[in-house]
């Protein structure tokens, strides 16, 4: 099959380099059930990342990219069957690397963010803290980008969500060793993160007496992230009925921001 579109690229389109960094991690071949691929990887993903991007609706997707039913099944497709994971922590061992960092991270901040839904059905709840009617995000990272990522309704309490995130971590990540939370969520989870994993969970407060904006150390990274996901706007909304599709999203978002950091790392180092 001819992985090479013949019309005018989108700004989002993946580069040739782009895409030789993506094609590894995507599926060898089709399924035993149901019909054999008409459309092109390649072009597949050139679709979903317009689409995340833009925050289009499905049905407004441009006309000259695979049709929506085909592209919205893909999302949820790769996210039953891990793709989008398996791609993501591919980009994020290679940006490491390239930044000089062992392959896998040692550390890892955790934070949330609540963001409000749209009519749609599905899964919410009301955030009185953040006066956020909808579903709260909690993302693990590391300096480079989302280690792992919990989407639920945004009247669970926080340490619950962070212990989510904790217990999707157990036997996935041998390397890390210290993680980092807001004081609010650190403080209740100490111990348990302890016992379950055996990671120390340190608390980042804001100074005593401090009342206006405060850059807390290490969650900073937590927040650049934050405006990374911020710059896709299909993720301003969680406007999806199945949190775990919110969840696949996030990871399309980073993985688009990482694998053109890299081509961006691959022009200077051939410069």
């Amino acid at each position: 099959m001819n992985e090479q579109n013949t019309r005018k690229p989108y700004p989002t389109d993946l580069t040739d380099a782009e895409w030789q960094r993506i094609a590894p991690a995507l599926p060898e071949r089709t399924p035993r059930r149901g019909r054999h691929r008409v459309y092109a990887y390649r072009e597949m993903l050139n679709a979903i990342f317009a689409i995340v991007r833009s925050g289009c609706a499905w049905r407004m997707r441009p006309d000259d990219v695979p049709p929506w039913q085909t592209v919205s099944h893909s999302v949820r497709f790769w996210q039953r069957d891990g793709t989008w994971v398996r791609i993501h922590a591919a980009l994020r061992t290679d940006v490491r690397v390239a930044a000089g960092r062992e392959a896998a991270p040692s550390a890892a901040i955790l934070d949330r963010q609540s963001v409000t839904t749209t009519e749609k059905r599905g899964p919410h709840g009301a955030d009185a803290g953040n006066n956020v009617h909808g579903r709260t995000r909690h993302l693990l990272v590391d300096p480079v980008g989302v280690v792992v990522t919990v989407v639920h309704t945004a009247d669970i309490q926080d340490r619950d969500g962070v212990r989510l995130v904790v217990g999707n971590l157990h036997g996935k990540q041998s390397r890390l060793r210290v993680m980092w939370a807001d004081g609010g969520d650190a403080d209740q989870v100490v111990e348990w993160a302890q016992r379950v994993g055996g990671w120390p969970l340190y608390s980042s407060k804001r100074p005593d007496g401090v009342s206006r904006f405060h850059v807390l150390p290490r969650l900073w990274v937590v927040e650049w992230t934050v405006a990374w996901l911020g710059r896709y706007r299909r993720l301003r909304k969680d406007d999806d009925a199945r949190t775990a599709t919110s969840e696949a999203f996030i990871y399309v978002a980073m993985i688009h921001v990482m694998v053109r950091r890299l081509a961006r790392i691959d022009i200077n180092d051939s410069s």
